[in-house]
């Protein structure tokens, strides 16, 4: 899909769009594409390595990131964010590789610091007309598409993003009846999350292509969708 085709005359002219894990592959085409949305009068975009660092396990830096954006229209927020492997981590192929630090990273920054996140961004948006609030979750969070088991830590912390953002979504719509609060798994991305799984015959996608095809999400969803869990076709996904 070109970025180009995305049409998001649904959302107020001039506001805001931000964009959390910036220096990712997937969250730096998603900078790109909506520099190019003439809707939004401004897009930013915040990473651990930016000018404003910002770590979604540190919820001193997330507040300090909203009070930068301090009397801006925000309309779109996602969370681009997302933590797979490292620190010596990989994920487990049996429940004998279970560590509690490597479970206790991947919560902290596939679950707790999402809500976080919602926790300051949310109450950002305006009580009128459209907004957004999309994570990107991994259909391996789906509890109920799970055939083949493995990988606990990063589909279970994903499976609580899905619940916090579900959860969320219920409270947001008190108040704020037009905006909308998702997860969405963007399918598998070339980039550093991906790259040890990038193996011959799994479908990876440039970043690019990735980008195009979220926002396109995005931008088709209606109020009613909030709370839900799709995929970068705009199919739902079970829980």
């Amino acid at each position: 899909m070109d970025e180009a085709q995305i049409d998001f005359s649904g959302f107020p002219a001039g506001g805001v769009a931000v964009v959390i894990g910036a220096s990712g592959g997937v969250g730096g085409a998603l900078v790109t594409a909506l520099q190019r949305v003439p809707e939004f009068s401004e897009v930013v975009g915040f990473s651990r390595s930016g000018a404003l660092p910002v770590d979604i396990t540190s919820e001193a830096s997330i507040a300090t990131a909203v009070q930068s954006l301090s009397g801006r229209e925000i309309r779109l927020v996602i969370d681009a964010t997302g933590f797979l492997h490292g620190d010596g981590f990989m994920p487990e192929k049996s429940f004998k590789e279970l560590n509690a630090a490597h479970l206790a990273a991947s919560f902290a920054a596939n679950a707790l610091g999402p809500a976080l996140l919602m926790k300051h961004f949310l109450p950002l948006f305006p009580r009128q007309g459209r907004a957004v609030f999309a994570s990107l979750s991994a259909k391996v969070g789906s509890i109920g598409d799970n055939q083949i088991g493995g990988w606990y830590s990063y589909r279970a912390a994903k499976a609580a993003l899905n619940q916090l953002v579900h959860t969320a979504a219920i409270e947001l719509k008190r108040n704020r009846p037009e905006a909308v609060c998702v997860v969405l798994h963007p399918g598998t991305v070339t980039s550093r999350l991906s790259a040890p799984f990038a193996k011959s015959g799994l479908h990876v996608r440039p970043p690019a292509e990735a980008a195009a095809d979220l926002l396109g999400v995005i931008n088709r969803l209606a109020p009613t969708a909030s709370g839900g869990f799709f995929d970068y076709k705009g199919a739902s996904l079970p829980w």
